[in-house]
């Protein structure tokens, strides 16, 4: 199991260095690596791991599902792996303020930066706590690693129960998250040793599998998506460095290009409540039936998940004027960036595209007003990775590929083909 995400990237303007789809494919992907690395000392870890690995890429011999089968729960290690003498475990109580300050504090100066150290992922306290709280949760699973000494939170690795589908299989798993070590500690190999002490615990709940994400290439993924990014405040955007001015582009016609109505334009469009929950819950499993890989969501999950959550996660739909049906729904989360090293600029507040349903609404005109109320909340940026049916609205909607890269990973479950992008219904937060 591994950390979760991609860099805050910025877009690229270069059109050249756009992938080609012969470029993303997996063994392409597969072929760049292992050429860029001498044999022998490719991921010494992961080799030793239930994981697809490259030398199995192509091979249909091999059948979907389980890689190792379940251990009896007698035969789990009992106690927790031994970490360098100097540190120690401890079990993160989110809902402590204290704890949660210490978590956030360790996130926000350590985790994942863009490849320039221009961007450090900034997630909120309340956000933390949304993400590591669904329904069914295990404090045991929110692991921290702290100095003897000082008692000081130094790494961090947390696991969340869900179910996903693969193909007609729902799967019990584990989603891994958030897997942080200190700038300072980072020769210590401390994230081996998380990685295998947060999966012993899993192990424990007599749950086999797990779902993460990671920035690099690890063996193997099931499917690489693409960032792209949507300017809704051009000129910060700009004058951080997250963009560049186009060739032949005046900063005030960028502006133009990128203005947007000052309201939503589709009728019955309103914020999500409460009472539309089961509504939703219905439009969704419904859509997510067609994709590959995908959540398998509950009404509880739907109203952890989905209900609008300040400063956390904002869910609109669409209600038909006439008859009160619930068609359409879009949603977006909130994940700030700090800005390193800017005199005028501290936060770059950007919104992630999560879950969206088109029926009746063209799932363009969805996503333009998503895109308005995010501007009407003061976003700078709006994300979005290439999964599900989101090609479909990208570049008519002037999204622009981003220079991040998202892999997707399965642990102890082999998917015989990769994926493309638009088979996965998975968003990894």
């Amino acid at each position: 199991m591994g950390d979760s995400n991609s860099s805050p990237g910025s877009p690229k303007e270069n059109p050249d260095n756009l992938i080609t789809n012969d470029d993303s494919s997996l063994e392409a992907i597969v072929r760049k690596f292992q050429d860029s690395m001498s044999v022998g000392k490719q991921h010494k870890f992961w080799e030793t791991q239930p994981v697809g690995q490259f030398k199995d890429v192509g091979d249909v011999s091999l059948p979907e599902g389980p890689i190792e089968p379940p251990t009896p729960l007698s035969d789990v290690k009992q106690e927790p792996y031994n970490l360098p003498s100097p540190y120690e475990w401890t079990t993160c109580d989110m809902e402590s303020e204290e704890m949660c300050t210490e978590v956030y504090n360790l996130l926000k100066n350590n985790y994942v930066e863009d490849d320039e150290n221009m961007f450090r992922f900034n997630y909120s306290k309340e956000f933390l706590r949304w993400a590591l709280h669904p329904p069914g949760y295990y404090r045991s699973w929110h692991i921290g690693v702290c100095a003897k000494a000082s008692k000081k939170l130094v790494a961090f690795i947390t696991g969340v129960p869900a179910r996903i589908r693969v193909r007609n299989e729902v799967v019990k798993m584990a989603e891994i998250n958030f897997l942080c070590v200190h700038k300072k500690l980072r020769s210590k190999r401390l994230a081996p040793v998380m990685i295998k002490e947060v999966t012993r615990r899993v192990h424990l709940e007599n749950i086999w599998q797990a779902a993460y994400t990671a920035g690099v290439v690890l063996p193997t993924p099931i499917t690489t998506c693409q960032y792209w990014h949507r300017s809704l405040n051009p000129k910060k955007l700009i004058d951080v460095g997250f963009s560049r001015l186009g060739a032949r582009m005046t900063m005030s016609r960028t502006i133009k290009l990128y203005k947007l109505p000052d309201s939503p334009t589709t009728p019955g469009f309103r914020k999500m409540e409460f009472r539309d929950v089961p509504a939703v819950t219905r439009l969704l499993r419904n859509y997510m039936s067609q994709f590959v890989v995908a959540p398998d969501f509950d009404e509880n999950d739907v109203e952890h998940w989905l209900l609008p959550n300040d400063n956390v996660v904002d869910s609109y739909l669409v209600e038909s004027p006439e008859n009160h049906e619930i068609t359409d729904f879009c949603s977006f989360y909130t994940l700030p960036s700090s800005i390193l090293g800017n005199p005028t600029y501290s936060t770059l507040k950007a919104a992630y595209s999560y879950y969206n349903v088109s029926t009746k609404t063209p799932l363009l005109q969805l996503m333009n007003d998503a895109l308005i109320i995010a501007k009407q909340k003061d976003f700078d940026v709006f994300n979005a990775l290439d999964v599900m049916q989101n090609e479909s609205f990208l570049k008519e909607l002037k999204f622009g590929p981003g220079d991040g890269q998202l892999h997707y990973y399965l642990y102890n479950y082999r998917v015989q083909h990769a994926l493309k992008p638009s088979e996965l219904g998975l968003v990894l937060l």
